[in-house]
Parts: C-alpha cells; sequence; structure tokens
C-alpha cells in the first residue's frame, strides 16, 4: 500500500469515528433533555366559598364542603385541567380577601350586578337564582304562576316572592314572617304553592327530609339573577382557566348534571 493510499483510508475511517461519536453526543444530550425537562405544573386554584346556604355550599356531618357549586367547581377544574381547593370563608369581608389576594376566586352563590362588576370581574353564569314555584308532587299540569290562579300561594313577606305573586290577577298570596313556614302550610296542604329563591326551593323541595317525598319544584326561574364565580379584577389567566371549564360542562352536559342533582 502505497503511504498516499495508505493516509487517505486512514482519513477516511478517522471521519467515519467522529461522525458516529458525533451521532451519539447528539443523541445522549437529547436524551439528557428530555430526561432532565420538567412538566409544566398544574396550576391549583384556591377558591373562597361561605358554605352556609344550602344547597348550594353548605358543610355536611362528616365537615366536608358540598352542594351543587362545589361539585361544580371541582368538575370545572377537571375539565380545565386544573387543581382546586375549597375554602370556608366567612361572607363577611370575602370580597375584600378576594381583593387582598387571600384566594384566587369566589364561588359562593355571588349574584353579578353591575356594581360588583365594577371591583371585580365575573365567569360566565352558571345558574339563574331567581324565583321558582313549588307545589305538592301531586299537583299536575302546573309550571307557572299563571296557572295557580284561583289558588292560595304562600312567600316569606317582603320578599320578590311575594312581589311576582302579586303581579298575577287571581292568585291569592298568603304571607309569612319566615319561608320555612310557608312550605310546611303547602306539606300539609293548606296552601296549593310557594314562590322562593331557586336554592332555597331546592333545599326545602329536594334536600329537606320532612318535605321532599311531598314537595316539588315546576317550571324554570321567572326572574332572573344569575350567579358567577368572581375573580380580582384584570385576573385574565384564573378568569380563562374557569370559564374554559365552564363552558366544557356546559357543552358536555355535566353541569345540567350536577344541577338535577342539587336544584331541580
Amino acid at each position: 500500500m502505497s503511504l498516499r493510499h495508505w493516509f487517505k483510508q486512514a482519513s477516511i475511517a478517522l471521519f467515519a469515528i467522529l461522525m458516529v461519536g458525533s451521532l451519539l453526543s447528539c443523541q445522549k444530550k437529547d436524551a439528557g433533555s428530555a430526561q432532565g425537562s420538567k412538566p409544566a405544573e398544574r396550576v391549583k386554584l384556591i377558591i373562597a366559598s361561605d358554605a352556609t346556604w344550602p344547597p348550594m355550599e353548605f358543610v355536611d356531618e362528616n365537615k366536608n364542603i358540598v352542594g351543587f357549586a362545589p361539585e361544580m367547581m371541582k368538575a370545572i377544574a377537571d375539565a380545565a385541567g386544573f387543581d382546586v381547593e375549597i375554602r370556608n370563608t366567612a361572607w363577611d369581608g370575602i370580597f375584600a380577601g378576594l381583593a387582598a389576594g387571600n384566594y384566587d376566586a369566589i364561588c359562593s352563590s355571588v349574584t353579578i350586578t353591575e356594581e360588583r362588576k365594577q371591583t371585580m370581574d365575573f365567569s360566565e353564569p352558571y345558574v339563574n337564582a331567581g324565583q321558582v314555584l313549588v307545589v305538592a308532587k301531586t299537583l299536575n299540569g302546573v309550571s307557572t304562576l299563571k296557572d295557580m290562579v284561583g289558588k292560595k300561594v304562600g312567600a316569606q313577606i317582603g320578599t320578590t316572592g311575594a312581589i311576582e305573586i302579586q303581579k298575577v290577577s287571581g292568585v291569592e298570596l298568603a304571607t309569612y314572617d319566615e319561608v320555612g313556614l310557608a312550605f310546611e302550610d303547602l306539606a300539609n296542604g293548606r296552601i296549593a304553592g310557594v314562590v322562593a329563591d331557586n336554592p332555597i326551593a331546592a333545599d326545602f323541595a329536594l334536600q329537606n327530609p320532612k318535605f321532599k317525598d311531598k314537595l316539588k319544584i315546576v317550571g324554570a326561574p321567572f326572574t332572573d339573577e344569575w350567579l358567577g364565580i368572581a375573580v380580582r379584577k384584570g385576573d385574565t389567566k384564573t378568569l380563562a382557566l374557569i370559564n374554559d371549564g365552564l363552558a366544557k360542562i356546559k357543552a358536555n352536559g355535566k353541569l345540567e348534571e350536577i344541577a338535577k342533582k342539587w336544584l331541580h
């Protein structure tokens, strides 16, 4: 073999060795990068709730925060891919705590109002907590107050429910100091119906052992009092996460499923 030929062969071999080494080095580097990269941390939102208003949000006998809103909030988190911690927070000061950054949002039957919109932002509305009609389970063919003409319907004195009853000619209003007394009279057949806030009606008619086998809610809310999840003013990131999950559970029927469990 000539010296020139030997150098040519050696150069080719050296080039091949260098190429293989380079490829192996790149593969190792890529593998190391893949192993060393950390997955994005899952966002956790702290949610304040004044858990004193069944069936919307309340503390059960096992000290767990349960009800329509906590179950909905957890479904929103699952749908949007974030974690959630619900903290029982007294209503007095709950909005100040949000502004101070003590938690990320409030899900506690907060009515969306123009006044509140000045100091906080709201999710899309999730339920109408307006007035509904409750009647005996044995009464059929009734869905609105107009169907109660000639009958006596009860409400707590001075409430929106009492005002709505008075708007319908031919329906007799029976007023009570406490709405629970109206439900007692309805269950005992002394009046034909009761008008109350949707969540309150649901608690008495669907959850209360004394009444749930005797009473039912008919029709849809006939006043508008939409509830939303409140976040700090300008917190677009949190709002986007919540609205994303809320839209998904509205679309897939999960929100309606939770509503049927607690509010219908």
